[in-house]
């Protein structure tokens, strides 16, 4: 299906009905939180009621967002004629109680993605590998739906578009990247006021518990690597949303082609780790020997295993990755 078929289908499907549940992925980013709040607004300039939903924690660089207010924790009592699920591989991985969502599953469900990593587990499916962020995808939405683009809608989807292209330096930025951005600037986004409350937000605990990570940064070019334990995340008084761009130092070290990040989930058994590459090294794949996914150049996975066993095996198939 063709993105303009599948917009076309998807206009149709949000035309016949009025209430929608929305949610990404658990521990959200920016793409997700961004999208989700552009699809509220989305749909009620359609003249629909919407729901934003997420479960974890919102991280500080993105409670400035519009709308940002009216997000709920746990699953609405109230009935929704359809849940849309923004970048998300699965109703278990969604920032959601799965089992209180299915078990009043909504007649229909729709899926929104863009990881080559995405999965069609939804009545209705639309995934575009292509797109630099779905924040991107809603915007064509937007514009096929002719909805006037509000500055509350476009300061979203930009936050989701910056988030998502790395400040605009991953591999599949281009020129309509820019273009995108330009539009939504012009709608009203103010591009200064994001950054800063994207990238200038961190509260002293994430600061330290940087210091913590990069103390004990291990580098053999074309890999670099660190970890974070639990006890670091208490002694730093931070939390485990602060852990998170913590690899983007990595991979901005010269002579270094991927990095990672491995995080203490639960002490000896389960291991959180998040993946970053300049494009030579294709990080998606390597995720998903382990069960993960993501874009070529960012990417994560979870391992059932203590942190030591877990760096032992991402940084063995990392290095694999760089030697084929």
């Amino acid at each position: 299906m063709t993105n303009e078929a599948a917009i076309a289908e998807l206009l149709k499907l949000i035309a016949a009905r009025d209430s929608f549940l929305i949610t990404s992925h658990e521990r959200p980013d920016g793409d997700a939180i961004g999208s989700a709040l552009g699809m509220m607004h989305l749909l009620e300039a359609l003249g629909k009621r919407a729901t934003v939903l997420f479960r974890d924690p919102i991280p500080a660089g993105y409670r400035t967002l519009p709308g940002i207010d009216r997000i709920v924790c746990t699953v609405p009592a109230e009935t929704y004629d359809a849940a849309i699920l923004l970048e998300c591989s699965a109703y278990t991985r969604a920032s959601m109680d799965a089992d209180a969502f299915l078990a009043k599953r909504p007649a229909l469900t729709i899926n929104i993605d863009h990881h080559r990593s995405g999965k069609t587990y939804a009545d209705f499916n639309w995934i575009d590998p292509e797109a630099c962020a779905v924040g991107a995808m809603l915007y064509q939405v937007a514009v096929a739906a002719q909805i006037t683009i509000s500055p509350e809608l476009a300061t979203c989807l930009y936050t989701a578009v910056l988030t998502d292209t790395g400040s605009f330096h991953y591999a599949g930025t281009d020129a309509s990247t820019f273009a995108l951005a330009q539009h939504l600037v012009a709608a009203g986004a103010s591009p200064t006021q994001i950054a800063q409350d994207v990238f200038c937000s961190n509260a002293p605990g994430r600061v330290r518990l940087l210091g913590a990570a990069l103390a004990r940064v291990e580098i053999a070019p074309p890999l670099a690597w660190t970890s974070i334990t639990l006890a670091d995340i208490a002694a730093a008084g931070a939390s485990t949303e602060d852990t998170e761009g913590i690899v983007n130092h990595l991979i901005a070290v010269a002579g270094v082609e991927a990095a990672a990040i491995f995080r203490e989930v639960i002490a000896g058994k389960e291991t959180r780790i998040s993946l970053r590459a300049k494009g030579r090294i294709d990080v998606a794949k390597v995720a998903e020997q382990f069960n993960g996914g993501g874009h070529r150049s960012a990417s994560g996975c979870t391992v059932a295993a203590p942190l030591a066993e877990a760096i032992a095996r991402v940084t063995a198939a990392l290095q694999a990755a760089a030697s084929s």
